[in-house]
């Protein structure tokens, strides 16, 4: 009897993707008290969780709730930094304990970095280990922001920004104690114009619970289907953002987010070179990139990508397209880059021609210094 019930589980391809929801923000800013509320929920029963504490000796695991063996505390270092290596053996020893039955299964990973993390690396890491991208796939980036601090915060902590411009969903603490609805109003505003994709909930009015802060990549567990409108929110990206001063001492107004698209199919071999070109000049500016794009050898099966700075994403491949928009979208957010630069690199390479501009040709013959597009601003 019971190799007949194990006969079916032989012939099961590998196990799915394990979703891991990145959960950061800045010093102070509620991301304990938001995950100890989240593992509160009987739906994320089966969550391991890894935490990271700046400093040599780890406080904040003596406050998250007890999730059986599953909670891991990463003390050497910031996690965005000196302890990748550690985070690697952390999701890989949870693996093991999870196959081997040492562990309980657990079906979600909720990674909380220290509020001095700088999330990119971090990304770059659970995107680029050639196991753990087998096993594990991103779900999202959750940032909790301060309201009361958050303007002087984001002006002061350029960590800070990144945080929030990286996040796929947003969660503003402390809102209860912000009586003025003007400088709420501000904030809210800031941070639309850092993450226009990202939904901003409210942690006080109950808005940040578990159906809304995680299930927010590109596929829903529970459908098993592409949802690439939620996950590029390109309508966000692409409505015209309000008219506000710059003020030129907020690091956030080096950030911004915008969309390429176009309708027409496009090769792999543009669509690489284009990528490639796109990552050796102006890498350490892209601090994502998320897309879909209609390749010309397979138009009805379009790929989707996901970068983080120089890294890019295996691609994957969809069945079919989720919906009836079929054009190439990709929704990027740049760091002390020039929008109108990138977008006359794709249309270079699209053949598209403009004024002043090289052509695919030009640009591949001298991927390393294109001429006509001036390199990004200095960062300082």
């Amino acid at each position: 009897m019971a190799a007949a019930a194990d006969a079916p589980a032989a012939r099961r391809g590998p196990p799915d993707p394990i979703p891991v929801t990145v959960l950061t923000g800045f010093l102070g800013a509620g991301k304990t008290t938001l995950l100890n509320r989240l593992l509160g929920d009987p739906a994320l029963a089966d969550t391991a969780v890894l935490i990271n504490e700046f400093g040599e000796i780890g406080l904040d695991h003596l406050f998250v709730r007890e999730v059986t063996e599953g909670v891991v505390l990463l003390a050497s270092g910031c996690l965005c930094c000196t302890v990748r290596g550690d985070l690697v053996t952390a999701l890989e020893d949870l693996l093991r304990g999870r196959d081997n039955n040492r562990l309980p299964p657990f079906n979600r990973v909720i990674v909380e970095t220290t509020g001095l993390a700088d999330p990119a690396p971090i990304l770059f890491t659970l995107m680029s280990h050639p196991y753990l991208v087998l096993r594990y796939r991103l779900d999202g980036v959750v940032t909790v922001i301060d309201a009361v601090n958050a303007q002087a915060t984001l002006d002061a902590h350029p960590e800070a920004v990144k945080q929030a411009a990286v996040a796929d969903r947003i969660v503003l603490t402390k809102t209860d104690l912000l009586t003025d609805a003007a400088a709420r109003d501000a904030v809210t505003a800031r941070l639309k114009r850092l993450a226009p994709a990202a939904p901003i909930l409210d942690a006080a009015a109950g808005e940040a619970d578990a159906p809304a802060l995680l299930r927010a990549g590109l596929y829903d567990p529970a459908r098993k289907i592409p949802d690439v409108a939620r996950w590029l929110a390109e309508e966000a990206v692409a409505a015209p953002q309000a008219a506000h001063a710059h003020d030129p001492n907020r690091h956030d107004d080096r950030i911004q987010a915008f969309t390429l698209a176009t309708e027409a199919a496009i090769s792999a071999s543009t669509l690489d070179m284009f990528l490639e070109l796109l990552r050796a000049t102006y890498g350490a500016n892209l601090l994502r990139m998320k897309g879909i794009v209609k390749l010309a050898e397979d138009p009805e099966r379009p790929i989707v990508l996901h970068g983080v700075q120089h890294l890019m994403h295996p691609p994957v491949r969809l069945d079919g397209w989720p919906d009836d928009d079929h054009r190439s979208r990709l929704v990027m957010i740049v760091r002390d880059l020039d929008p109108a630069v990138v977008r006359r690199l794709f249309s270079a390479f699209l053949g598209i021609p403009q004024i002043d501009t090289p052509d695919r040709a030009a640009l591949t013959d001298n991927p390393l210094a294109p001429a006509g597009l001036p390199p990004a601003k200095e960062r300082t």
